[in-house]
């Protein structure tokens, strides 16, 4: 005869209640580690170098955050989503390229033209990720090749630089008030406006459902198509913006940027505590990753002895830190919870 071993009901309650308390505070970190880093590297910065914490270098600091913000931002829709996007960084330099030829025809077409055919590229690529069921990483690998090529044609292989003809459209990229860059205030008051569309509305809503589980939503009446395409609309048009804005800080649409930009925007949003799988993720955690990568970025040109080629490794090196801790958090918490 084998004798039964029960476990008290008391002992099964403490331990459920400290699974659900490790479970809370791995996602509370998950979801808020990028803020506490950030805090503590610039804590540091500030202390190591005089240079750092001087109101002309945060400036410059929030200035060079507005465009990767901005494509972060729309990275984020798609990501929470179940997608990917590779080709926001093309549409980030073709924007700026398009901003930069319309200026001559004012401030106004400057900013529509490139939204507008930016937008058209998401609306493409999210038509085909909806309708033919094509992986992301595939349709918005052939969007990267498209829009590059694009640019070059209109800017025949690169040779011919774009200058910006209006004053006002420039003057919006360098113009400052309270010693920050317009551009910094569009910034905020997008990623609020996205932050009401992401928690507070059912489009939100469905973005959630869907990256977390897509059969689950279609069965609970979510439009999953339509839903897949905006958020292919919103991070074109986000894309396109991002690059108006550069071309209007530079005066110029620079043919050579935008490489590797949506690879750093996509570590931004998983740094943020966005999961690649989808399902879960916050706007605060992306810029708060944004911010991250461009602080470091300071800290190193503050330092002045690393090399630019340096300079990558060790923002790669970060990256896949974090990327590693971040998987590594989510697997503890798939634990704790089951």
């Amino acid at each position: 005869m084998t004798d039964t071993v029960v476990t008290p009901p008391a002992k099964v309650a403490r331990a459920e209640a400290a699974a659900a308390r490790t479970e809370k505070l791995v996602e509370r970190f998950q979801r808020q580690g990028a803020l506490a880093v950030l805090a503590l590297v610039i804590i540091v910065g500030a202390i190591t170098w005089d240079s750092f914490r001087t109101y002309d270098n945060i400036g410059t600091v929030l200035i060079s955050t507005a465009p990767p913000a901005l494509i972060a931002l729309g990275m984020t829709f798609v990501i929470i989503s179940g997608g990917i996007d590779l080709s926001v960084g093309s549409l980030y330099v073709l924007g700026g390229v398009l901003a930069a030829w319309a200026s001559q025809y004012g401030t106004w077409a400057a900013f529509a033209l490139p939204l507008a055919v930016c937008g058209v590229f998401g609306l493409v690529q999210g038509s085909i990720i909806a309708y033919a069921r094509l992986a992301p990483f595939i349709v918005t690998l052939a969007g990267l090749l498209g829009a590059r090529g694009l640019m070059l044609a209109l800017s025949d292989e690169g040779a011919d630089t774009y200058l910006v003809k209006t004053d006002s459209f420039k003057h919006f990229g360098t113009g400052a008030l309270g010693g920050i860059g317009y551009p910094v205030y569009v910034v905020v008051l997008l990623f609020a406006a996205g932050m009401l569309l992401l928690y507070r509305t059912r489009f939100g809503q469905s973005v959630y459902a869907i990256g977390g589980n897509v059969d689950a939503a279609r069965l609970m009446g979510v439009k999953i198509r339509s839903t897949q395409i905006r958020v292919y609309v919103l991070s074109g048009v986000l894309a396109g913006l991002a690059g108006a804005i550069n071309a209007a800080r530079l005066g110029s649409g620079v043919t050579v940027l935008g490489t590797g930009m949506e690879l750093d925007a996509i570590a931004a949003v998983v740094i943020g505590g966005t999961l690649l799988t989808g399902g879960a993720g916050t706007l605060g955690g992306t810029i708060a990753g944004v911010l991250l990568l461009q602080v470091i970025q300071n800290l190193i040109n503050q330092s002045g002895r690393i090399t630019s080629a340096w300079q990558t490794v060790i923002s790669g090196a970060f990256i896949a830190l974090v990327v590693v801790v971040q998987t590594y958090l989510a697997r503890l918490r798939r634990v704790s919870s089951g």
